[in-house]
């Protein structure tokens, strides 16, 4: 029978690092080393507060390529909230180090590590990796956001991906604050199945593209961690001088992408966000002289939450990632009035 964690301790200890309550730390955890022995490290930084609380990790570029959530770590290091918190907050920019430098997704075994969890000490090097991560910072933790962008060339409108058979990551998700919600299944290997085993309620978080800054993506997410930070009680709510708008939050009943019926150059109608009904013109696909071109057309009504920008496609390619709701009417408004108040 395993031992269980005490997540709250005086001393919380990370790799060789010890941290008190009351404490702020940046250390590095070491991983592995280069070709020429230097060593590789993931930086983290450690936020303690002086009255105990939960426990929560925000992560980011599991990916190497997925630098958003790098940029919303940034900020919200730079944030005066996070000197009054209950509890511990452990930030960790860049977990796949190796693919950050190489602005790769994947690491130099060419596995993704966002499929390698919990991981082995005797495994791959992303195997390995998982394992430390999991070893040194998720099984210290109650909660969980892993921030994540679209693949590469492929954008996400912001959005929260999260097993909502789950009472508490239900509760969680609608406090991050973005419209969209979509129930997403844990996938093997994930991070994110694998914190759910050391029931560490976790959510995942996409907006925008690969190896870019989009700023609105940027804004969104820090709404959406301080948001949360608030739900679990590790920061207090801010006095406001007025009255936030309501902000409904949906959940999409389910979601596919829509693939190209033919190589060639792809021309689209739609964009990130829209609204589409049964029968809309998305996109048209021809060669390249402008002829044999096909039409792909809605078959349901949705939102747009993510789109291919590549206008280069071969048959099979994924164009747009549609999801569907009980009333796409009420997602777009809620669209168009998100970030209003920001």
């Amino acid at each position: 029978m395993s031992k269980e964690i005490n997540k709250d301790p005086e001393i919380l200890k990370i790799g060789k690092t010890s941290i008190k309550r009351g404490k702020r730390v940046n250390l590095s955890l070491e991983v592995a080393s280069l070709y020429d022995h230097t060593p590789l490290s993931i930086p983290i930084e450690v936020i303690r507060g002086k009255v105990g609380g939960p426990t929560l990790f925000i992560s980011a570029a599991v990916h190497g390529d997925e630098l958003n959530g790098v940029e919303i770590i940034r900020r919200i290091l730079k944030r005066k909230e996070l000197t009054h918190i209950k509890g511990t907050l452990i930030l960790v920019p860049v977990v796949n180090i190796f693919g950050f430098n190489n602005k790769s997704r994947y690491l130099p075994d060419r596995r993704d590590l966002n499929r390698s969890f919990p991981g082995t000490s005797g495994g791959s090097l992303a195997s390995r990796m998982a394992k430390l991560f999991m070893k040194e910072v998720i099984d210290k933790c109650t909660h969980g956001i892993d921030l994540h962008t679209g693949a590469i060339h492929r954008t996400n409108l912001p959005q929260i991906r999260a097993c909502l058979e789950d009472e508490k990551t239900r509760e969680l998700a609608e406090s991050f604050g973005v419209p969209v919600i979509i129930d997403s299944k844990l996938r093997d290997g994930s991070l994110r199945e694998a914190a759910r085993t050391k029931k560490v309620t976790t959510l995942l978080f996409e907006g925008g593209e690969a190896l870019r800054f989009n700023e609105s993506v940027i804004r969104s997410g820090i709404k959406g961690c301080f948001s949360v930070m608030e739900k679990i009680g590790m920061i207090k709510k801010p006095a406001s001088k007025k009255p936030k708008l309501q902000k409904n939050v949906f959940i999409a009943n389910s979601s596919y992408w829509i693939r190209s019926p033919h190589s060639g150059t792809v021309h689209f109608n739609k964009m990130i966000g829209d609204r589409v009904k049964n029968g809309d013109l998305l996109a048209s696909v021809s060669n390249t002289f402008g002829r044999e071109s096909i039409d792909i057309h809605a078959k349901e009504d949705g939102i747009l939450v993510g789109l291919s920008v590549l206008p280069l496609v071969n048959q099979g390619d994924a164009l747009f990632h549609l999801a569907t709701f009980k009333n796409s009417t009420k997602v777009k408004k809620a669209l168009e009035l998100y970030g209003e108040d920001e």
